[in-house]
């Protein structure tokens, strides 16, 4: 369980992320057209997830934004944003701010990934949303790098997590 603060106030997860070195736990999500996908559709990529609460925070958005831009340059690359928004907010944010480098995939379905990976909140307003973390996967689907964002209204590492896939 890992201990975070949501506007300063204490908050816990269900659980920890994934240790660096281990295989990711695998997922099924939701994509905006409500098709699914699972982690074995991108063996062969870098993956970056961008976990957050919900793309109707501007923290959350700027993170989606900040991806999208970073994404854009990225070779073998792919940049997805999990959170438990129904696939229809995320695809009116992607439309209305022209987001076109990273992928939106929903967990609202089970809410078996954020268990999974140990960012579903346990307590607080948020209870049931996932935290805001970040973790980098190589091309086999080995985690290589993780952050728990330590208050959920901060951004995460951006350059931590790009140099994270650069060594991945």
């Amino acid at each position: 369980m890992a201990s975070i603060t949501l506007g300063g106030n204490p908050a816990t997860t269900v659980g920890e992320l994934p240790n660096s070195g281990n295989k990711a736990p695998g997922f099924t999500l939701t994509k905006s057209d409500l098709s699914n996908s699972s982690l074995e559709d991108y063996k062969g990529s870098k993956v970056v997830l961008n976990i957050f609460p919900s793309v109707d925070t501007g923290t959350c958005a700027k993170s989606i934004r900040e991806f999208n831009k970073e994404a854009a340059g990225l070779e073998n690359t792919k940049v997805l944003c999990i959170s438990k928004d129904l696939p229809f907010a995320q695809a009116r944010f992607c439309g209305a701010e022209g987001i076109e480098n990273v992928e939106m995939l929903s967990d609202y379905k089970t809410g078996q990934f954020g268990k999974d990976y140990g960012v579903e909140f346990a307590d607080s307003a948020f209870e049931t949303l996932h935290s805001r973390a970040v973790v980098v996967l190589d091309k086999e689907g080995t985690v290589k790098y993780t952050e728990q964002v330590s208050e959920t209204a901060d951004e995460p590492n951006y350059q931590a997590a790009l140099e994270a896939l650069n060594n991945a």
